[in-house]
């Protein structure tokens, strides 16, 4: 089925905002996603219009000690409304 991973990246975005707003009584600005390009290039990202923000820089949020590397990963962000920097930035 062609562009079968961009229909189904914009069903969960769909539904993950109904969801969140559902339970928590909120909505969702943005969503956020990390590719490890050692093992994929994001393309179904890409094609699902999300938009590449930048790199990781190999860090774990465990890495109390600073000595703990991971793999860089490509972080794409996909905004859930029109205005969600100016949300984001609150």
């Amino acid at each position: 089925m062609p562009r079968l991973a961009s229909w189904i990246l914009s069903r969960i975005a769909r539904r993950i905002d109904r969801d969140w707003q559902a339970k928590y009584g909120h909505r969702i600005l943005a969503l956020e996603t990390f590719v490890e390009t050692g093992r994929f290039t994001g393309t179904c990202y890409q094609a699902a219009n999300w938009i590449h923000v930048g790199a990781t820089t190999g860090r774990s949020r465990q890495d109390r000690t600073r000595t703990l590397q991971v793999p860089v990963k490509e972080v794409y962000l996909y905004p859930l409304t029109p205005k969600f920097r100016e949300g984001l930035c609150r």
